[in-house]
């Protein structure tokens, strides 16, 4: 957990490092199943160390990413990568938990989270409070490597538990993400 479910310290900074390496290939092939347009507003929930933000904000050119992540450490990570985005206005990051994302109701076109959905205290209370955010048609991605330690089965039941429609589960290589909507 200290190294990547809610990194600190030194070792959160190692983490941090790590993930940005081993998970910027999943994080572009969930953004394109996304399919992502330049005037979305686009959430990553568990931004890690800012990669995926990253790899949104040369897409979106009109809309807007933000970023929310648990970890100290990781929010610093993502602001340095992110530094000139954010100063332009396209990237916002704060500091937070899937459980009370910081924004208001249906702010955003499509949200995701890469190798983090393992590690929230309860998936369906933050796939309802991701749901929250999402306008009504909005799209979620929930991405993961083989290294996550997430299992593919019952990823569409609790994606239904917690409200959304037409769940389920596409392979990507050995990794896999689930996607659906809201209604």
């Amino acid at each position: 957990m200290r190294a990547f479910g809610r990194p600190q310290g030194v070792v959160g900074k190692l983490g941090g490092l790590i993930m940005a390496r081993t998970n910027r290939t999943i994080a572009a092939r969930v953004i394109a199943l996304l399919n992502v347009q330049p005037h979305d507003r686009v959430l990553e929930i568990g931004c890690g160390p800012g990669v995926g933000l990253q790899l949104l904000a040369r897409m979106v050119s009109s809309g807007q990413v933000a970023g929310v992540d648990a970890s100290a450490e990781m929010v610093e990570q993502a602001r340095v990568r992110n530094a000139q985005a954010i100063a332009a206005g396209r990237v916002v990051l704060g500091r937070g938990s899937v459980e009370r994302l910081p924004f208001e109701d249906a702010r955003f076109d499509k949200a995701l989270a890469i190798n983090s959905m393992q590690v929230w205290p309860d998936a369906v209370a933050g796939l309802q409070e991701t749901r929250r955010v999402l306008k009504p048609g909005g799209r979620v991605a929930l991405g993961f490597t083989r290294y996550a330690g997430q299992s593919k089965e019952g990823l569409t039941a609790v994606l239904t538990a917690a409200g959304f429609a037409d769940a389920h589960v596409v392979d990507i290589d050995r990794d896999f993400c689930a996607l659906a909507i809201t209604p």
